[in-house]
């Protein structure tokens, strides 16, 4: 059992910048593919990036290609997602997500743990 605690969110104005994390409150995620997802009001919720559980590669959503990085320090549980330039059409809650060790995939239920999440607003 793993249980994820997601930190970082707020309210930023379009153009800044947000840093969120990802720790392990319980168990440890070494092993797991890690991914962040966000859902908007009376939208689906949505992929936005993925590392392996080594941390060697990962993936990203098209729309937040080159603004946001995802990356992780297994030695301190811990995985962050850098947002940069950020525009209104980001504001959602993230939630962070854990994944038994395989391919990464950006579909939501082949995650196995997910976080109660973190709200980002971005103002225009």
């Amino acid at each position: 059992q793993v249980q994820l605690v997601e930190a970082g969110g707020g309210l930023v104005q379009a153009g800044g910048s947000l840093s969120l994390s990802c720790t392990a409150s319980e168990g440890t995620f070494d092993g797991y593919n890690m991914a962040w997802f966000r859902q908007a009001p009376e939208k689906e919720r949505e992929f936005v990036a993925a590392i392996s559980y080594t941390g060697g590669s990962a993936r990203y959503r098209d729309s937040v290609q080159g603004r946001v990085t995802i990356s992780r320090d297994n030695a301190k549980s811990i995985v962050l997602l850098q947002m940069n330039n950020l525009e209104p059409e980001d504001t959602a809650v993230y939630y962070c997500a854990a994944q038994r060790t395989g391919p990464i995939y950006s579909t939501a239920p082949t995650y196995d743990y997910w976080g109660r999440g973190t709200q980002v607003t971005v103002s225009s």
